[in-house]
């Protein structure tokens, strides 16, 4: 079956995300995993007895799912424990809907809890780079000498090279900044909710030239699920359904050091993949919620995407297009940047996106929102995936 076979067989039924003004979380990672399992089921109408099929990237790599659908006393038909960091959860989209359509499973959770910050607060490591993981891997003999500060080292290198062969500024990256801050101080839940402008993100503190600090994600404590079933069998249930019209996927590299072009990411191709599949463009989107561990990440997406052509994200940016009242309303939550970032934030576009196609976000809500796409980025700009949603209206 092709990707254009898959469109509207499965929807997303139910969301919920655990996530403070203060960054911090209450409780292990565990125990905030089924929280949000409960909240999502509730918010779908089902049950822990209606799963079939689970999805978890974290405890035990590998075993992941295997421990939680344990913990939960559920035996599932259908499983999936891939490990692709902050896109994870769009792949698992990918996957979960494909396997709802070929009738493998009925209803699947997906779930991610993280408590970095608490743990830093409580003098542990907080969150860590998988890019300096300790052992005889190819980034410790052959990136860490280098003493590129990771991960905003590798971020650096993409926004260094797109300004060297595209002209971009720190100006248009912060510009990005700015407009996400302006969600998150609509948003009451939100780590960062003061407004600030194109000189306060300048004049923050560099943390690898040329991106600063206000161009860096948040390091928050933070949890979500989502539970997803048929099309058929969503219309009978609590909310209305948030259609998965297309995915796409594709990885690139692990180590920055191998990216193949610093400017152009996997987004290229898994994007065209899931607007083919959606049978839509770019110019058909009405809300996007785009992976931003730093400024630079979403000019790239929406490059890559086809919201713009190649090497004019800068301009296309520096105007508010992205805030609220512009032409692409973009991370509505206040993003990664300013609202919440466990350390993998794919789930939480996915979780907005779904409820701006209900209009329940109440002030950020952008009318008339019919298809959301939602973009996650894992690894060093390494994993990219794709996941275009709808309303019934775009079945």
């Amino acid at each position: 079956m092709s990707g254009e076979g898959l469109r509207a067989k499965a929807a997303i039924v139910g969301v919920a995300d655990a996530v403070s003004p203060t960054g911090l979380l209450e409780g292990s990672t565990r125990a905030l995993e089924v929280q949000v399992i409960r909240e999502a089921l509730e918010d779908a109408g089902l049950t822990i007895a209606d799963v079939d099929a689970v999805c978890s990237n974290l405890s035990n790599g590998w075993a992941a799912s295997l421990e939680l659908a344990e913990y939960l006393g559920i035996s599932p038909r259908w499983t999936d424990s891939t490990q692709t960091g902050g896109s994870s959860f769009e792949i698992h989209v990918e996957h979960a809907a494909a396997a709802i359509a070929l009738g493998l499973c009925d209803v699947a959770v997906i779930v991610y809890a993280a408590t970095p910050y608490s743990s830093f607060k409580k003098g542990g490591p907080g969150f860590g780079s998988r890019q300096a993981a300790p052992g005889p891997t190819p980034v410790a003999e052959w990136e860490m000498p280098f003493g590129n500060r990771m991960p905003m080292g590798a971020y650096a290198l993409a926004a260094s090279r797109h300004m060297y062969e595209f002209g971009t500024t720190s100006e248009q990256l912060a510009q990005i900044a700015v407009d996400t801050r302006q969600w998150a101080s609509m948003n009451p839940r939100a780590r960062l909710q003061e407004l600030i402008t194109v000189a306060d993100v300048l004049d923050s503190p560099m943390q690898a030239t040329p991106l600063h600090k206000l161009d860096c994600c948040l390091v928050t404590d933070g949890a979500g699920a989502i539970v997803l079933t048929s099309a058929a069998r969503a219309r009978d249930l609590r909310k209305a359904p948030a259609l998965v019209l297309g995915t796409g996927t594709c990885h690139t590299h692990a180590m920055i050091s191998q990216m193949p072009d610093l400017t152009t990411t996997g987004a290229a191709v898994s994007g065209p993949l899931a607007f083919a599949a959606a049978r839509l463009s770019p110019a058909e989107v009405d809300v996007v919620q785009l992976y931003d561990s730093f400024t630079i990440t979403v000019l790239l997406l929406l490059e890559d995407l086809g919201f713009c052509p190649k090497g004019e994200g800068g301009p296309f940016v520096s105007d508010g297009v992205l805030a609220p009242g512009g032409a692409l309303p973009a991370n509505t939550t206040g993003g990664g940047l300013a609202y919440t970032h466990p350390g993998m934030f794919g789930m939480f576009l996915l979780v907005e996106a779904v409820r701006q196609l209900r209009g329940e976000c109440g002030d950020r809500q952008v009318p008339g929102a019919e298809v959301a796409l939602a973009h996650g980025s894992g690894g060093v700009l390494s994993a990219m995936s794709t996941v275009i949603l709808g309303t019934e209206a775009t079945a």
